[in-house]
């Protein structure tokens, strides 16, 4: 049963094709939300937007490429012209590194470096940058940013790619310090840290025999993979007034990893 809890809210969220981010943009769509959904694959995004603009009215597909300036900058403002402000960015874009040769920082490719912090944490820097100036103007917002256990916890054999966990790290840094700095201007900013979810891009983990035996052991309180929805829910509570007095925290939805 939908509660309303964003009713009127205008909501960023990127990475929508797929995933965390096409969970998130019903999720919010579904509690009155109006949606912009920025992907950079304009046909999956596109596909998720029209079905909920259908659904719910207020929905817009933005393509974009968020480790862009220029296509972030757009897209915000896009955003802004069709909806008049910006209350909350949810930013899940995120990739693994190993295809450009992502591990251990012994075998860990420059090429590798470069990628993941330019997806993974420069898309979370331009969003920010653009989105937040556009709260300033609205009056305050709520900004979400997706990071991962990884980024709390050191990986052993199964999760050394150590430019991931680098830029995952950083997200809860540079989190940190939104939070800090932008809380007298009624901006709140948190991170959300998941474990393993069912999505496209744990698709080695879910088909690892060596990983999904572990489960048990490192996601025990359910002994599986979460789902995209359990992520989403969080950054629901995230984005609602329920979360008025939280920023600067970093939320496990982990099944139990972080603290065995």
């Amino acid at each position: 049963m939908m509660t309303d809890r964003l009713d009127d809210t205008v909501a960023i969220i990127t990475g929508v094709g797929s995933g965390i981010g096409r969970a998130a943009a019903r999720l919010f769509a579904a509690e009155g939300a109006r949606v912009a959904g920025l992907d950079v694959d304009a046909d999956r995004g596109g596909a998720v937007m029209a079905e909920l603009r259908e659904e719910h009215g207020a929905a817009r597909f933005v393509e974009a490429d968020v480790s862009r300036r220029a296509d972030v900058e757009a897209a915000v403002a896009e955003t802004v012209d069709a909806f008049g402000r910006v209350d909350v960015l949810f930013n899940v874009v995120g990739v693994s590194g190993r295809k450009w040769g992502d591990g251990p920082v012994h075998e860990c490719t420059e090429e590798a470096w470069d990628r993941v912090m330019d997806i993974n944490l420069k898309s979370m820097f331009l969003c920010c940058k653009y989105g937040v100036s556009a709260m300033l103007e609205s009056g305050g917002g709520s900004v979400i940013n997706l990071s991962s256990v990884l980024g709390m916890v050191g990986g052993d054999e199964d999760f050394a790619t150590h430019a991931y966990a680098a830029s995952k790290g950083g997200i809860i840094s540079f989190t940190r310090g939104i939070a800090s700095y932008y809380a007298p201007e009624d901006i709140r900013a948190n991170v959300i840290c998941p474990g393993l979810i069912a999505t496209s891009m744990s698709r080695r983990a879910q088909s690892d025999p060596d990983i999904t035996d572990r489960l048990s052991d490192l996601q025990p309180l359910t002994a599986s993979f979460g789902a995209p929805e359990d992520v989403a829910e969080a950054a629901l509570y995230l984005a609602s007034d329920a979360s008025g007095f939280v920023t600067g925290t970093v939320l496990p939805v982990d099944g139990g990893w972080t603290v065995r």
